[in-house]
């Protein structure tokens, strides 16, 4: 399960930086593709955001972590650049 954690974290992060993307550079330029792109790319994110942070839940207690760790775990879902951070530091046994 650690690896599909690993997946999804890498995931959530590449459709969290796309999200922005679509938000920065193509609504000034092209407002009915920002439209036309907005649902898909932010229910993707949306159902990714929700997974990692289940799979995170789910495994609190296989991999031990503690408060503190499971805390930097789930706030880096919030930041960008940040589940890829966890993938690295945290998915090394998979």
């Amino acid at each position: 399960m650690l690896k599909f954690f690993k997946v999804v974290a890498i995931l959530e992060g590449i459709s969290y930086l796309v999200l922005f993307s679509n938000m920065l550079f193509i609504k000034p330029n092209n407002f009915e593709l920002y439209h036309r792109l907005l649902y898909p790319i932010g229910m993707s994110h949306g159902v990714l955001f929700i997974g990692y942070v289940i799979l995170a839940f789910l495994l609190r207690k296989p991999q031990n972590w503690d408060f503190k760790t499971f805390s930097i775990i789930q706030l880096a879902s919030l930041v960008p650049f940040g589940t890829f951070y966890i993938e690295k530091k945290y998915c090394v046994n998979a």
